[in-house]
């Protein structure tokens, strides 16, 4: 899956899959941490760094992924994080993502799947390397190299969806793109995901670079075509 071992952690209240995720993960050279509970996830994610979270959405009583999912924003982790869920809803999957998980899984997945899109968050995240070119669109800047952006003299704080939607409207101000290329876009394939779900990160990303609700639209909708990003 990667030429480089990963750090993984694995959160989830059913022990075989845990058991089953860490076997697996762990055949392919990974460091897995598996654990069954907010509490235990939340420490774990304190105490190491990860490249990439799998986060079950129900963990039984307390509270659940979307919760520790919340909690690690509002933290400032921006690991990747993965959602697992059992629940064939496009609600429980929207919920994962407005508490800024970066893409969700249904159960019961082939873990072909899981490691497709652990391939294509981990190839984003390590990012192309491009020198010290930066993007500027309408006060907005993007440096590709440090995978770092700024709102005028603000730096941006992005998950990796939101990092790499953003890369992507503004490597082609003026682009209209549709959901399905701009899931290609951040995660290099649109297979098994919900292209609504990008209508989410959108939501996400206009929060942190619009200037207010009165003000011209840093990205614009299309209706019934998609996005792009105004400016030049």
């Amino acid at each position: 899956m990667s030429h480089a071992p990963l750090s993984i952690l694995v959160v989830d209240d059913e022990a075989p899959l845990r058991e089953t995720l860490t076997r697996s993960l762990g055949l392919d050279g990974h460091h897995v941490i598996a654990v069954a509970d907010a509490r235990g996830a939340l420490d774990a994610a304190a105490r190491d760094r990860f490249d990439v979270v799998l986060l079950d959405v129900a963990l039984g009583a307390g509270l659940d992924g979307c919760d520790v999912c919340r909690k690690l924003r509002e933290r400032r982790n921006l690991v990747p994080i993965i959602m697992l869920t059992a629940r064939d809803s496009e609600a429980d999957a929207v919920l994962g993502l407005e508490a800024g998980a970066d893409d969700y899984v249904t159960k019961p997945f082939g873990f072909a799947e899981l490691r497709s899109r652990i391939r294509a968050v981990l190839r984003r995240a390590g990012g192309h390397r491009y020198g010290d070119e930066l993007l500027r669109v309408d006060g907005l800047v993007l440096d590709r190299a440090r995978r770092e952006a700024r709102l005028g003299e603000r730096a941006l704080e992005l998950t990796f969806s939101e990092y790499e939607l953003l890369r992507c409207l503004m490597e082609r101000p003026g682009q209209l793109f549709n959901r399905q290329e701009l899931l290609r876009a951040i995660w290099g394939d649109s297979a098994y995901r919900d292209p609504r779900g990008i209508d989410v990160h959108v939501h996400h990303l206009r929060e942190k670079v619009e200037d207010d609700a009165t003000s011209p639209r840093r990205i614009v909708t299309v209706r019934g075509a998609g996005y792009r990003m105004n400016g030049s």
